[in-house]
Parts: structure tokens; C-alpha cells; sequence
């Protein structure tokens, strides 16, 4: 299977202009993932919500089970956003130079660790400013509404994921700077990657959850709670840049991504489908 990348990301490898518009907001499944596949897998998902919802809220309060899956669900989609064009450019394009060695790693190292702060400060900026913002609109965390309203958009975006129906994914259809990597050092371009894609809404983000979390901070009404569930999500976002200190190639891992795409994507869906009826469960009850 080839890579399933736009093909800017092909160019920009090649030193072309990499200012990218019209990035698709779903991956197209082919012919052979039928119709009863796909609906199995929102039918087995929502069965699985909601008998999970239910139990959970037989050992704990209703609260702590949704804030603790949606936690849960925040660090998913950081790692489900790896299969966006900006996941497949940061892995290929900051790497360790040369030959694959410990030293090679370690002159590499300053710029994980930066590529990591940006992360880090993204979430402390959106975080803030939406948990400051929901403050002002009276919100102040969870509530049956707030909860029934959050189970709508997961389902919505889960079937949309799943390819049944087109909801609206107003996104910055654009990629990190790749003409970076050719005006500064390795490490400053860790750190812009990491900023750009901390802040979320700067580049292109392929999973829904992104919108979840997005609600899920501003509902809170709270800075600190906003800061962590962005975090967890950022957090899920930088984690495979470490896949660079193992001794694989580019093409391995671009490979690896490519054939499981489709796979990323079903999974996604069918998580906002089960996290949706997990918090229509718990309003139910």
C-alpha cells in the first residue's frame, strides 16, 4: 500500500513549497470495508458505552466516571491525531541526522525535548483562555445538560469518522512550516513544530476528539481543568516522536502509519460513539 499522505508532504520532503490547503477531514474508506463492518463497529461500540457507563457508575459517582473517561479519551485522540498530514511531517521531517547511533540520538535529543515544551506550552495558552472564557460564560463543569450535549457531538463526529453521514469540520486546513527545517537549527524547528501543534488550531488535526476536548475545557469553567485535559492530548500527540530514539527507518514507520490508517480512523469513530453513550448513560441515570 502506498502512503496515504497529501501529497505536499511528498513535496515538501523534496524541498517544494509546503503551504498546504484542502487536506481531507476523513480518510475515504475503500470497497472492501463494507457497509456491516462499519456499522458493527458503531453498534458494538455503542453497546460497549453504555453497559460501561452503567457499571462504572455502580463503583464511583457519575462525575468522576465522565471525567475520568474523558481524560482517558483526551489522550487517545492526541495519539489517533499521529495519522494527521502534520503527525507524518513531524515524524519524518525532525529526526536524528545521520547514522543511526547513541550519538546520533543524543545531538538529537535537545530537539525532542523542545519539540515537548512546545507541546507543553500550547496546552498552557489554549487551556488557559479557554478555561478563562468558559469561566465568564458561567459555565462550571459538569451538569446534565452540559453532559447530554457532549454525548450529541460524540456521536455525531464518531458516525462522521465512520463514514455515515458529513458533519461540519471547521479546521485551519494547513500544515507545520516544513521550509523551516531550512532556515534554522533542528532544535528551534522542534520547538516551532511543537508550539504550532500544541496550539491545535494552528495546523490540521484528523481526529474529532480534538472538538471534545476543546468543549470539554471551556465547559469546565476552569483554567487548571482545561490546562490538563489539553495536556493529556498534546501529551498523546508528542509521544510517538519517540518512536526517532529506536534504531527504525522513516520509511518503516511512514509504511507502518500508511497501512493502518483506515484502522486509525475506525477506531476513532467507534471511541466517540462509546464515549457519547457512556455520557448519555450516565445523564440517564
Amino acid at each position: 500500500m502506498s502512503i496515504l499522505v497529501s501529497p505536499s508532504i511528498g513535496d515538501s520532503i523534496h524541498g517544494a513549497n509546503t503551504h498546504v490547503e484542502g487536506v481531507a477531514d476523513c480518510v475515504s474508506f475503500p470497497k472492501e470495508q463494507s457497509t456491516f463492518t462499519r456499522a458493527a463497529s458503531f453498534s458494538i461500540a455503542a453497546a460497549a458505552g453504555i453497559a460501561g457507563g452503567y457499571f462504572a457508575a455502580q463503583v464511583m459517582p457519575e462525575q468522576d466516571v465522565a471525567w475520568r473517561m474523558l481524560a482517558g479519551l483526551a489522550f487517545l485522540g492526541g495519539l489517533l491525531s499521529t495519522w494527521s498530514p502534520c503527525g507524518y511531517s513531524s515524524l519524518c521531517l525532525l529526526r536524528p541526522a545521520g547514522r543511526y547511533s547513541a550519538n546520533t540520538v543524543m545531538r538529537w535529543l535537545p530537539t525532542f525535548i523542545v519539540h515537548g515544551l512546545g507541546y507543553a506550552l500550547g496546552a498552557l495558552v489554549l487551556g488557559t483562555i479557554l478555561g478563562l472564557g468558559g469561566h465568564l460564560l458561567g459555565f462550571a463543569g459538569y451538569t446534565t445538560i452540559s453532559t447530554i450535549g457532549l454525548a450529541a457531538a460524540a456521536i455525531l463526529y464518531g458516525a462522521h469518522q465512520l463514514g455515515f453521514i458529513r458533519v461540519p469540520y471547521p479546521q485551519r486546513k494547513a500544515q507545520v512550516p516544513h521550509d523551516a527545517r531550512q532556515r534554522f537549527p533542528m532544535w528551534v524547528i522542534g520547538g516551532i513544530y511543537g508550539v504550532a501543534l500544541g496550539l491545535n488550531y494552528l495546523t490540521y488535526v484528523q481526529t474529532p476528539i480534538l472538538y471534545l476536548v476543546t468543549a470539554v475545557a471551556m465547559l469546565s469553567g476552569d483554567a487548571m481543568v482545561a490546562i490538563g485535559v489539553f495536556a493529556l492530548f498534546n501529551l498523546g500527540r508528542f509521544l510517538p516522536m519517540a518512536v526517532n530514539l529506536l534504531p527504525v527507518t522513516d520509511i518503516g514507520v511512514q509504511g507502518w502509519l500508511a497501512r493502518r490508517q483506515e484502522q486509525a480512523a475506525t477506531l476513532d469513530g467507534a471511541l466517540l460513539v462509546a464515549a457519547g453513550c457512556v455520557l448519555l448513560t450516565l445523564a440517564a441515570l
